[in-house]
Parts: structure tokens; sequence; C-alpha cells
């Protein structure tokens, strides 16, 4: 069993209360996650990765275990903490923007 923690508003989506638990075939990897993820919460599709590539969107960011998995390939095998579920998989929703300033907020 796989622990998924999704953000606020995925789990508003999909209709959850907190953490997500799944049955993954195969070997436990951030693609064979969400996979299932996707197919027991269709309304999901499409909103972690992409519907056509299956690609990571560009503001979404997978952790485990204190690590960015962004990067990595997604049939990686997951870290054994999170296969034996003793952690989640993090699912966030990153934030990007410039700097404002003191004078530009005040304005």
């Amino acid at each position: 069993m796989i622990r998924v923690v999704l953000p606020a508003h995925l789990r508003t989506l999909a209709r959850i209360g907190g953490e997500v638990k799944l049955e993954v075939e195969g070997p436990a990897t951030v693609r064979s996650v969400l996979d299932a993820l996707e197919a027991l919460y269709p309304m999901l599709r499409g909103t972690i990765r992409d519907h056509v590539t299956k690609e990571r969107r560009p503001f979404v960011r997978f952790f485990a275990c204190e690590e960015d998995l962004s990067h990595d390939s997604t049939d990686a095998p997951l870290p054994e903490a999170v296969v034996k579920a003793a952690e989640p998989l993090i699912v966030l929703g990153a934030i990007a923007g410039g700097k404002l300033s003191l004078l530009e907020a005040s304005a």
C-alpha cells in the first residue's frame, strides 16, 4: 500500500478528506502511483500530469522522504519507506512569481 498526500485543491476536486491509500500493481514508481490514483479518482486526470504525454505539469512537484523526486524518471523505484507506507508520497503544487518590493505592495 502506498500513502499519497495531495494538495487541498486536488483533495477537494476528488472529494477526499485526507491522505489517499493506494494499492499499486507492479513496482512502486511515481508513474504506477499516478496510474492507480487516476484510475480511482478519474476527475484528477490531467491535473497532475498531461493527458497525452503523461509528463508532470510544470507547477507540480513530488516529494518523498524529504527528497524532491520531481525531476527523476517517473519509472524510478520509490524509496523503501514509501513502499512500506512508513512515509507518504507528497504531491505538491509549486508557486512561482516575482519579488514584490514593499513600495509596490503598499501602493
